[in-house]
């Protein structure tokens, strides 16, 4: 170690020194961070590493207005936070489609293979092949099934590319550079917004600070911040030592070090990130970039910057090596350093990716293939009915408590009474408890031989003829398999999670109003109804809310203050937040832009109401019969009365060039990215629509257009260029 250079004759030659030493400090720092947390490769003492920090820290003190955000010191946590801020991505991020059985596998590759055929890159989709030895980098050895009677798959082109990895089990984030430097971090959220953690990312040492190399202007990275096992084991160790309680597994444990409001206990856990996608590339000009032309070369890339990618991902083609791969893994998961649920697939070249494009909220290019789910056996004690925000009377089982797919397990989901009696489920009976990854744990049936004589048959409607939190009639329309409340707004439960989905994200955004919140306020008698959120203003009513448990009165008046905020919601917010069956985010969202007030909406005829795109008959009704409601109805007065009047989303339908067209997007156009082409088809009153149909207004097609050119033409669908959008956009 270079020792600090002594003070020389002028303090100008000292400050020199000091600073040239700061900033071999800081690399020095930074590569050892780099090679313990993401090389697993560490080439000093910790000893030595406490020295050079403690060196860093005394220039640093000498020289405060030298420190900066991406010094190695910053990483020991920031002052703590009231609350997370919310981020909205850039670019979405997207969840996966989930393969369970090797067919779900083959239908995937046969899909993907059919589309990039018709477009023509069936060939150009990727390079290598699967090694003649069929050995995993990063695995245990060969391949499962590997022998000499199995193809080797190793002709130029036996199929489609893929990048096949691991799926971690963490928590999925975000993390955003701006000329090399970190700038922002957030969760996944709803993959279009989530909450801003860049204070606690800042405290992971496997997370560069600063871009190695020459980085773009803008980089996101995506990728899962885990623990492993070995961290894990030991954190826990320290948790007892403590009296404190330990974690259940290293997720939960993950997830929940992140997301602490406190940076500074954020610093003192093992946490790891691990990078597998990116989300906007730009240059200093603001122009979209792509450096590499697949997947995996993107990770390499990704890798050069400083990132830990997966170490067990390889290329695989077709469908037979996948499989390979998920065996192998499977095999070996045991023995990793972390926990994963499964593998994911993705088609390694770009431009094919481009193609294949994407689904509602995931992409048709990749998928997850899990493991099998986690099952145990256990006593059910008994059956409790929880009642829901539309009023269905859900029975769930109570279960002497059983660890199942990394946590204890004490109730289960038994869907509705068709599916207890399918099952043939009773109370008494030895079931069989299933828990895969998030998935809610549900009962999958009954053992049987261990049923206990005697034991009775589960009818709902004989063991609660009413509301147990009511006492109103319930119901079980002819045709459907829920039963339901009857007593809408006047049952408590009802009420509450009516409140609590107003409240949510996707609708008011009240920030601060929680379920425990609201649960407190509906049982204290200090609200029953929307409105009455919206008297929860003054001194008076913030002395109220500091009085609650976990409240104080700072957040109390944030709580105010958040309410306030939303005395003008969107009117499609609003709409969603209402609670009206089968109309959800883009059914409001359509409603809003066709009818551009709620009165508008409130008197609409069914007739009128099936004009709007994507409303059928069922849903029509459902808003008619909603606002046919007299209480209904008094809820709009009671919110206006209040002060609370949403406004128009957007310019009302009429105003709009492309309302109520739909549009495909193909290839890749000139100046306009697919991001910035569907943000302006949106804002113009348009669909984008990942699929040719009859619906189609236009396909507006740039470079390299796929087999939707052909799809259009097949079905006498107009094709126009980036001029023509930019015409009908009135640019």
């Amino acid at each position: 170690m270079t020792a600090r250079p002594e003070a020389g004759a002028a303090g100008q030659d000292r400050e020199t020194a000091d600073r040239r030493r700061l900033e071999i400090l800081r690399a020095d720092i930074e590569a050892h961070n780099r090679r313990y947390y993401v090389e697993d490769a560490p080439s000093i003492s910790d000893a030595e590493y406490d020295r050079l920090m403690a060196e860093l820290q005394a220039i640093e003190d000498d020289h405060p207005d030298w420190v900066t955000p991406d010094s190695p010191t910053q990483r020991v946590g920031a002052t703590p936070l009231d609350h997370f801020a919310t981020v909205r991505h850039a670019v979405r991020m997207l969840s996966l489609s989930n393969a369970f059985e090797a067919e779900d596998v083959v239908a995937f590759d046969e899909r993907v293979a059919a589309t990039l055929i018709d477009a023509g890159l069936l060939g150009v989709t990727g390079h290598g092949a699967v090694p003649a030895d069929g050995s995993v980098p990063g695995g245990s050895g060969p391949l499962a099934g590997a022998d000499d009677d199995t193809p080797r798959l190793s002709s130029p082109n036996p199929g489609v590319a893929y990048a096949a990895e691991y799926k971690f089990d963490g928590l999925a984030v975000s993390l955003r550079y701006e000329k090399g430097r970190l700038v922002q971090a957030a969760t996944r959220g709803d993959g279009a917004q989530g909450e801003d953690i860049t204070a606690n990312i800042r405290t992971l040492r496997s997370v560069p600070l600063r871009l190695r190399g020459d980085a773009p202007s803008v980089l996101e990275v995506r990728g899962e911040v885990l623990m492993t096992r070995a961290d894990f084991a030991r954190l826990n160790e320290a948790q007892a030592a403590r009296g404190d309680k330990p974690f259940v597994n290293p997720r939960n444990a993950a997830a929940g070090s992140l997301r602490q409001l406190d940076p500074r206990v954020t610093a003192t856990r093992p946490l790891r990130f691990y990078a597998y996608g990116w989300g906007q590339i730009q240059d200093a000009a603001g122009a979209e970039l792509r450096p590499r032309a697949t997947h995996s070369g993107m990770l390499e890339w990704l890798a050069g910057f400083g990132f830990a990618v997966s170490p067990g991902r390889m290329l695989c083609h077709g469908a037979l090596a996948l499989l390979r791969f998920y065996e192998t893994v499977g095999a070996s998961r045991a023995n990793l350093p972390y926990e994963i649920d499964g593998v994911v697939y993705k088609v390694d070249d770009l431009r094919a990716q481009d193609v294949l494009g994407f689904v509602a909220r995931a992409p048709r290019f990749a998928i997850a293939h899990k493991f099998p789910a986690q099952e145990e056996t256990t006593r059910l004690l008994g059956i409790d009915v929880q009642v829901g925000r539309t009023g269905a009377l859900t029975p769930v089982a109570r279960l002497q408590p059983v660890f199942v797919g990394g946590v204890t397990v004490t109730n289960a989901t038994l869907h509705n009474e068709d599916e207890i009696r399918r099952k043939d489920v009773r109370i008494g009976d030895t079931v069989v408890v299933r828990r895969a990854g998030d998935v809610i744990p549900e009962v999958v049936g009954p053992v049987l031989a261990l049923r206990p004589a005697g034991a009775p048959v589960f009818d709902l409607l004989a063991v609660c003829p009413v509301c147990p939190e009511c006492g109103s009639a319930v119901e079980r329309p002819e045709g459907e398999a829920v039963t339901r409340c009857t007593g809408g707004l006047f049952c408590p439960a009802q009420r509450k999670q009516t409140l609590w989905h107003a409240a949510s994200r996707k609708a008011l955004d009240i920030d601060g109003l929680g379920d425990k919140l609201i649960e407190q306020l509906v049982d204290n008698g200090d609200v029953r109804t929307l409105a009455d959120l919206y008297k929860l203003t003054g001194e008076t009513e913030e002395l109220k809310l500091s009085t609650y448990p976990r409240m104080g009165k700072k957040s109390a008046r944030n709580l105010v203050e958040a309410i306030n905020q939303r005395r003008h919601p969107p009117l499609s917010r609003l709409l969603y937040a209402l609670g009206i069956r089968h109309v959800g985010e883009t059914t409001a969202r359509d409603l809003a832009r066709h009818f551009g007030s709620i009165d508008a909406i409130m008197n609409a005829s069914e007739e009128a109401l099936l004009q709007v795109p994507d409303v059928g008959p069922v849903v029509a009704a459902s808003i008619r019969r909603f606002f046919a409601e007299a209480h209904n109805r008094e809820v709009i007065d009671a919110l206006r009365a209040v002060g609370v009047e949403p406004r128009a989303d957007e310019a009302p339908a009429g105003e709009k060039p492309l309302a109520g067209k739909t549009l495909v997007l193909t290839g890749t156009l000139p100046s306009l990215s697919r991001d910035e082409a569907t943000r302006l088809i949106l804002a113009a009153g348009g669909k984008v629509s990942g699929s040719v149909s009859r619906k189609t207004a236009w396909v507006v097609a740039g470079d390299e257009a796929g087999s939707k050119l052909a799809k259009a033409a097949e079905l006498g669908v107009a094709v126009i260029d980036e001029a023509g959008l930019k015409a009908l956009l009135g640019a």
